[in-house]
């Protein structure tokens, strides 16, 4: 499998592009601001072509260029419903601290955010069939109301699966939760239900961020250290 991954935009935030093999379809997940190029730049040496684009939620700096990479390249959009209004309205999930930045990062510019063409919807536990890569899908809420993660097999070097977290869980860390559609209790309850279950061997590939494992994080992610406990995970969480 071929998955290539890069940081982009004022967040850094990590778009991913994700193959069989070269030479053949593949799927964007969570194109944010300034990802457009370098998807263009994967796909072009890499001879792919692009079938969907997947966001892992609405925040804005996972969805800035969903529609003009799924625009590019006819390609669907998916994201769950419980987010789809930010695709047209992304500052409603934002900070006040974003919005304010927003005159500076549209250098003055008015912007008008639109749905692509063909955008369809996720749900718990979907399973999808892209480019001939099987996607599971999570309903993760906590950092959005509609956040969700994407599971696809990896067999081979020790990795039983490649977890693509969104901003659900970052290596030692996880999503903030004080933004418009977070929730504190929801993402301890997420992490408890849909991250702990599974096995060490699967690779997180987050938002933001190094790559990590279930069981790196299992070991040393205080958050998931305190839900093995019993305890109160109410510290301060990271992420946009």
């Amino acid at each position: 499998m071929l998955i290539a991954g890069f940081p982009a935009g004022p967040w850094g935030t990590n778009c991913y592009v994700v193959a069989t093999a070269d030479r053949s379809e593949c799927v964007v997940v969570d194109p944010g601001k300034d990802a457009a190029e370098g998807v263009a730049q994967v796909v072009r040496e890499r001879g792919l072509k692009p079938v969907a684009v997947l966001a892992t939620h609405g925040h804005l700096d996972h969805v800035w260029c969903v529609t003009p990479v799924a625009g590019a390249y006819d390609a669907t959009a998916w994201i769950h419903g419980e987010d789809r209004h930010l695709l047209t309205d992304p500052l409603a999930g934002m900070s006040e601290d974003t919005r304010l930045m927003m005159p500076q990062l549209l250098g003055g510019k008015e912007h008008t955010w639109v749905e692509p063409d063909d955008v369809r919807l996720l749900d718990d536990t979907t399973t999808l069939e892209l480019a001939g890569i099987t996607f599971t899908v999570d309903h993760t809420p906590g950092h959005t109301r509609g956040s969700v993660t994407f599971r696809t097999p990896h067999p081979g070097d020790g990795v039983s699966e490649v977890l693509f977290a969104g901003d659900l869980l970052f290596a030692g860390s996880i999503g903030r939760t004080d933004l418009p559609g977070g929730d504190h209790d929801t993402m301890l309850r997420t992490l408890a239900d849909k991250v702990l279950p599974l096995d060490d061997e699967v690779v997180v590939l987050p938002g933001h961020g190094e790559q990590t494992s279930i069981g790196r994080e299992r070991a040393t992610n205080p958050y998931l250290l305190d839900l093995q406990r019993g305890d109160d995970a109410g510290r301060v969480t990271r992420g946009l």
